[in-house]
Order: structure tokens, then sequence, then C-alpha cells
């Protein structure tokens, strides 16, 4: 293709900020096709349009062609309509599609998860392939044909085998190619080998070579075979997952074969959004000139969680799903060791219902030292990130991760696990040569989490080593735009590969 053409995508996310959120996929589904957008390409969203989305507050409206809607899933029919409005308050305009039915999305205010039962909801399967199959519909009745159609997660998966095996054939998606972007390979949409029936793909794909993995469905396993070209969100992340069996979550083999197809780019940040500079959720804009106003923000954050400020105490924030994954298991075995420390810890977040209950818990029995609100809070989510001194991200793996770079632009030191796109944006700090931008352990255990903390505080004492270390941080860029122009690349060679 010219180099100068248009490229046109479709970018189908099961979640999009300021819509809804659970974690970082929700803001690249913003960021990225905005940065896009104002590179002159054209993207358009899809997305579900679940209960706790505001109509009238993001002025979604009907569009008469995309009304009522009929598909099949197995047996039942499903009606569905596709309603549409841009991403609010950006330079350029970026149309948003929501998918609208009310049995899989608009009858509730969660995602994935059943905030009664905190198990997963039993009919996902027959949720996301409707958002599959929708993606191709949008396309069929709109007639605006999208070069590439970029799918995300195992929410999207089953759309390049659909775009293999059951579309293929319509004149309409001749050229079409499809992009699969692996955010999180441990969550991998399995089913009961009974949910291909759902599906309508060929029979032929109802095997272990095709989309079934251990004698279950697993949309994940659909994207990795069936897209043209694949990508994840750091490149330590791409190497680890096709190289090392605990990272290729199953399916090692299967990334390995397609490692010619497998790319690493890093998410960049919204620093529109992300800016201390700019931010108007805080209470006092800083800069790396004038840390002396992050103290004001330090400040409200601890006094709104009810603690008394001291600007000798640090704050470490932490804003993360809380899962095994994300490392609350190190967290919840070294609480009663952390809270002897001169620490004061303020949690956000949402996850497994286990930790709802124990931070919960933990923050009865030591109110004086921690703190948490359960649940998405993005004004809060701002609020931390710039009151904390530190910032902890302990993931068991970590593709990306966003909150790292937020956390190094608004001057809050990052402790971290060295694994992913957390090793691909902190280098540790190297006392000796003043090198580095944060702190890191490899060893994913309690002792190297808490060896690791203890090392901070105590350069947190010397406020002059960590002043530089903030202004260090804050010198980051992590924009879109240098990310934004590798899928770029990525896009013109997909279509250059016929």
């Amino acid at each position: 293709m010219p180099p100068s053409k248009k490229i046109k995508v479709l970018y189908v996310t099961s979640e999009v900020v300021p819509f809804i959120k659970t974690g970082g996929l929700a803001d690249v589904s913003a960021a990225l096709p905005q940065m896009l957008g104002e590179l002159g390409h054209e993207v358009r969203l899809l997305v579900p349009k679940y209960g706790a989305i505001d109509e009238r507050k993001f002025k979604i409206h009907e569009v008469v062609r995309l009304k009522d809607i009929k598909i099949k899933i197995g047996d039942k029919e499903v009606v569905f309509s596709i309603k549409s409005s841009f991403l609010p308050g950006q330079k350029v305009r970026v149309q948003i599609y929501f998918l609208d039915n009310i049995e899989y999305y608009g009858s509730r205010n969660s995602l994935y998860v059943d905030p009664l039962t905190g198990e997963d909801y039993k009919d996902n399967d027959e949720r996301f392939i409707l958002l599959a199959r929708a993606a191709f519909e949008l396309i069929m009745k709109l007639g605006w044909v999208p070069d590439i159609i970029h799918s995300n997660d195992w929410q999207g998966a089953l759309i390049p085998a659909y775009l293999k095996h059951v579309y293929n054939n319509e004149p309409i998606f001749a050229n079409f190619k499809s992009l699969f972007t692996i955010h999180n390979l441990g969550s991998q949409g399995v089913f009961p080998k009974s949910t291909f029936a759902k599906t309508g793909l060929p029979e032929s794909l109802n095997t272990e070579k095709g989309i079934l993995h251990d004698g279950k469905v697993n949309f994940m396993k659909s994207g990795l075979l069936y897209a043209d070209c694949l990508n994840t969100v750091s490149e330590s992340y791409a190497n680890e997952i096709r190289t090392l069996e605990e990272y290729g979550e199953g399916l090692k083999s299967v990334l390995s074969k397609r490692k010619n197809d497998l790319f690493g780019i890093i998410n960049g940040i919204d620093d529109k959004v992300w800016s201390p500079e700019k931010d108007d959720l805080i209470t006092k804009k800083y800069t790396a000139k004038s840390l002396e106003d992050k103290e004001i923000d330090k400040q409200a954050l601890v006094e709104k969680f009810g603690f008394k400020y001291d600007p000798a105490i640090p704050v470490i924030g932490l804003i993360s799903r809380l899962t095994d994954a994300k490392g609350h298991n190190l967290i919840a075995d070294s609480m009663d060791e952390l809270m002897k420390l001169n620490v004061q810890i303020i949690l956000l977040g949402t996850g497994d219902k286990k930790y709802h209950i124990l931070y919960d818990k933990i923050s009865k029995k030591y109110p004086e030292k921690f703190a948490c609100y359960l649940g998405f809070n993005d004004e809060l989510a701002h609020f931390i990130e710039a009151g904390a001194d530190i910032f902890l991200v302990p993931s068991k793996f970590e593709p990306c991760g966003l909150n790292q770079m937020y956390s190094l632009v608004y001057g809050t030191i990052p402790i971290v696990r060295e694994t992913g796109g957390l090793a691909d944006t902190v280098t540790k700090f190297n006392e000796k040569t003043g090198e580095g931008n944060g702190f890191s352990f490899k060893a994913y255990d309690t002792l190297a989490l808490i060896k690791e903390i203890k090392r901070a505080l105590k350069i947190f004492d010397d406020k002059k080593t960590w002043l530089k270390l903030m202004k260090t941080g804050m010198k980051s860029d992590f924009s879109w735009l240098s990310s934004a122009k590798k899928y770029i690349d990525l896009y013109k060679n997909i279509l250059n590969n016929d």
C-alpha cells in the first residue's frame, strides 16, 4: 500500500475510558485510537454498552440502519442494536459504536464477573461471541469497510477465526486483515466444549488443532491461531510468552510457532490526561520545578482517607485489579510485616472477592496505616498518583502496565517486580552510580518484596537523592506518539503481506 494512504481500522474492545474500565485495556482503547486519528488515520471503536454506561451523559444515540439486528448464537436468536457516540473531549472526533443488548450487557453494571457471586458470568461465552459477530454485522450494515480489524484479548479473540472461516466468502471482507493484541495472556476465555456449537464456526475448528485446548473451547487460542498478525504490549512480554512455560499460560507452543508474526509494542500513556501539570482531578497541579506543590496533593490524599498527615511518612499507593496475577497474594502475605514499617498504604481496586474481604479486614485492623477503596474510581486514581510518594506494582507477570508510567511522570517512585513491561520501563536505582528511575525485585516472593520496599524507604529519608529520583522519572517520555507510529508501521506491514 502507498505509504501516505489513510488506514481505516475497526478497533474492537471490551472496555474503554471514560465509559467503562476494569484495567489498562480501557486506557489503551481510548488513547491509541485517538492518537491514530491525530496522525491522519480513521479509527472507529466497537464496545459493549454495559448498564453502567450513561447514555445521556455521553450523548449515545440510535443509528436507524443498526437497529434490531438478528443473529443466531447456537439455537438462540439474539436481537441487538448498535448505537453511536464519540470519544469525549478530543481534538479529532473518534467514533465509537456501542453494542446494545439488555440481556447480555445492559442489565449488568459489571463487565465480566458477577458481583454477587464473585464468579465469571455463566454466559460470558455468548456475550463475547455476540461482540465478535456484531463487528461483522456492523461493517455489512453500515457499508463502512475498514482495512484492518484490530481486536483485543480473549473477548475479541474469535474475530480472526470468523474472518478466516465464516465471513471469508463475503466480497466485502476479501481484502480484510486482522491484528490481535494480547494485553493479558492469563485470561483466555475458557469454556466447556459445548460452547463450540454456539459459535457457528466450522466443525473443522472443533479440535485440539483448532480452538480447543485441553478439551475446552479457548477463545484466546482462536486469536493466536487465526489473526494475520499478533502483538503484545511490551517487547519483554512478547519474548517471555513464547519462550517460557510459566509465562506462556499453556499456549507457549502456539506462540512459539507464530514467533515471526508476534511483535511487542509498549503502550504509551495519554499525556493530556496523565500529567501533573495539566491534571484537573488533583488538588494542586505541579511540575518538576514546583515539587513542593506535590506535598499539597499528598496532604489532601492522606486526609481524605483519614490518616494523619506527616511529610516524613512515605505514602505507598496501589491501583490494580485485585488478583493473584497482580501480586496481591504477595501483598497479603507481607501485610503484617509492612504494617510494622513507617508507612501509610492506600489501595484502589476491584477484583477477587477474597481480596475485597481481606483488605476490608486489614483497613479495620490498621486504620492509621492502611486504607482502601474497593471499586473503580478514575478521579481517585489521579488523586493517588499525585499524592503518593511510592507506587507499588508487584505483579507476577505484567504485559505492559500503565500505572508505573503514570507514577514516573507524577514523580511518584515505582517499586515493581522485574517482568514484562515493568522491566522495560522501570530501571532499578543504583545508589553508587545514581542511575535508574525506580526500584525493582526479581524473585516472586515476600522476602524480595519487603527487602526492596525497605531499600526504597531508606532512600526516601535521603531527601536530596529522592528529589533527584523524582525529577528523573518526570523527564520520562511515554507519550502515545511513538507507540502509535509503531502500530501504523505494523498495520502497513500486515496490509503489504498478501
